[in-house]
């Protein structure tokens, strides 16, 4: 038997509490046949009380601010905790979508035109559709889930979008007309790629948590080299972001092949509908595999300082 439990974090009081319910449930089930493992609800944003880090590694299955922000990985860094995912620096960076995505272009990766603003700042209408054109995504520059996300049509629509916000971070970008794919990036290397097919519009929270909703083919039917190409890029996102153990990268592809990196997602849905199991699955993880491989990383960094 290993000297360590793993305690499986899930809950917090972001928007995405429900979804981190779901995902926590089923990884504690997965892990507790492999590992000692305990399941503990956060109902407040702070580190629960009791845990030891010299005996303990963490397993966060959290969504939103505090749990995928790096606030939470600073907590555990702070306390000498081992846990698994990306560290407190690059989780914060991910979470924030303007700076995700400078870096990505930086290096040299598609990424979709856009304009970040806060609701004290907002961009006018005008000038908005003048730089993205008519057909806009609004989406919050901090939350997952797609939590929050609009698609518009017109300066009308952007106004009346515009004056409805108060508060926060927020990126508009041109709409990218295209088929939708993720690929779960697991110990650097990408897994399967999984075709997003949301039945009539865009792939929103509720398309992406109500079954039936959407359907998805993985791996999805693409050439070799487009296979190979988003693959490529999808590893690549991974390593300027600095992620670490796991990830989930989305796209989208146009009909010429021409792809855009959409986002990364440190902390990736674990629900029976979620992406990452499913393009897990393509490269011969099942769930409990998969569970286990995301712990890899955090059980050499627990023995390593040991």
């Amino acid at each position: 038997m290993e000297n360590f439990k793993v305690a499986v974090l899930m809950g917090g009081i972001s928007s995405e509490r429900e979804v981190s319910l779901v995902s926590g449930k089923f990884v504690f089930e997965s892990v507790k046949k492999n590992f000692d493992a305990v399941c503990i609800t956060l109902d407040k944003n702070e580190l629960p009380k009791g845990l030891s880090s010299q005996n303990t590694i963490v397993f966060p299955v959290m969504h939103g601010e505090y749990g995928e922000d790096g606030t939470l990985q600073k907590e555990l860094e702070d306390a000498g905790f081992a846990y698994a995912g990306t560290n407190s620096i690059a989780s914060r960076v991910c979470m924030n979508k303007p700076a995700a995505k400078f870096l990505m272009g930086a290096a040299g990766l598609n990424v979709a035109k856009g304009i970040a603003f806060s609701a004290k700042e907002k961009p006018s209408a005008c000038a908005a559709t003048e730089m993205l054109g008519e057909r806009l995504i609004l989406k919050p520059a901090d939350k997952g889930s797609s939590v929050g996300l609009k698609t518009l049509n017109g300066k009308a629509e952007l106004e009346a979008a515009l004056s409805e916000i108060s508060e926060g971070m927020w990126l508009l970008e041109s709409f990218f007309k295209g088929r939708e794919f993720s690929i779960g990036v697991i110990g650097g290397k990408a897994a399967g790629i999984v075709e997003i097919i949301p039945e009539g519009g865009v792939y929103d929270f509720k398309r992406k948590y109500t079954k039936g909703a959407t359907r998805y083919e993985f791996p999805a039917k693409l050439s070799e080299k487009e296979t190979e190409s988003m693959k490529c890029a999808a590893e690549k996102a991974f390593a300027v972001c600095g992620c670490r153990d796991f990830s989930r990268v989305d796209f989208l592809m146009d009909e010429s092949g021409n792809f855009i990196v959409l986002e990364i997602n440190t902390l990736p849905g674990m629900t029976p509908t979620s992406l990452l199991p499913k393009s897990a699955s393509c490269a011969g993880y099942d769930f409990d595999g998969l569970c286990k491989k995301m712990l890899e990383g955090a059980i050499m960094r627990f023995r390593k300082n040991r």
